[in-house]
């Protein structure tokens, strides 16, 4: 079905909707990108009409930049609301700060590999601003992740077409199991050695979220900006 909508739209808009479709997904739209980026790959290598250079390029800068949306929306609300509201939901402070500290400690690997994982790639960027991960190691990660999915599916739909759009369907749905299951094993991990890595999590991040939380949120006093 997403196939048969994406492909008029290439036709007619190429780059535009290459660049359109991969950036509201990366922002945390569920739109099908890695599809449209196959899709504008093959219909290069049919037709020459699209330069498949530009539609990587293309695709890598949307995926980036959406990217950086969906980080700074997660930045600027995700964990607010979850201080607000996270108890209903049995988030206390120090299960937030345990989330922090996994997305600290294993961070790298949810940015760079989600780029290649379908539900991933939607959230993966939220949840690294949700989890107040450093800025500048997403921008090196999610960039790295992105300029190399774009590659790899760029110039394997433009390469050999229709027969790596079917391998590529499928082995999508493969990582998506295995990901689930690693998922679920993480999970169970993380249960029984629930109160071992919140303590971590505590020592890490000492004191209460909330007075940080208002601390980053608050402006410095002018004369503390100006260094008096």
């Amino acid at each position: 079905m997403f196939v048969e909508t994406i492909k008029p739209l290439i036709a007619q808009h190429g780059y535009l909707a290459v660049f359109c479709i991969v950036a509201l997904e990366s922002a945390g739209v569920p739109l099908p990108g890695e599809t449209a980026l196959v899709l504008a790959a093959m219909f290069a290598g049919a037709t020459g009409l699209l330069d498949i250079k530009l539609v990587i390029a293309l695709a890598a800068l949307g995926a980036i930049l959406g990217d950086n949306v969906g980080f700074w929306a997660g930045r600027r609300f995700g964990l607010p609301l979850l201080l607000k509201h996270g108890g209903r939901l049995g988030l206390s402070d120090d299960r937030i700060k345990l989330g922090q500290y996994l997305f600290d400690n294993h961070g790298a690997k949810i940015v760079f590999f989600g780029r290649f994982i379908a539900l991933l790639r939607i959230f993966a960027a939220f949840l690294a601003g949700v989890n107040r991960y450093g800025w500048g190691q997403f921008l090196f990660y999610n960039a790295t992740g992105g300029v190399v999915w774009a590659a790899i599916f760029g110039l394997g739909g433009y390469a050999f077409g229709d027969a790596f759009e079917r391998v590529a369907g499928p082995l999508g749905k493969i990582t998506l199991v295995l990901i689930v299951l690693g998922v679920a094993i993480g999970w169970w991990l993380i249960h029984t050695q629930e109160k071992k890595l919140i303590a971590r999590a505590v020592a890490a991040y000492p004191g209460p979220l909330r007075d940080a939380e208002r601390k980053r949120a608050r402006p410095a006093p002018i004369r503390e900006r100006a260094g008096e």
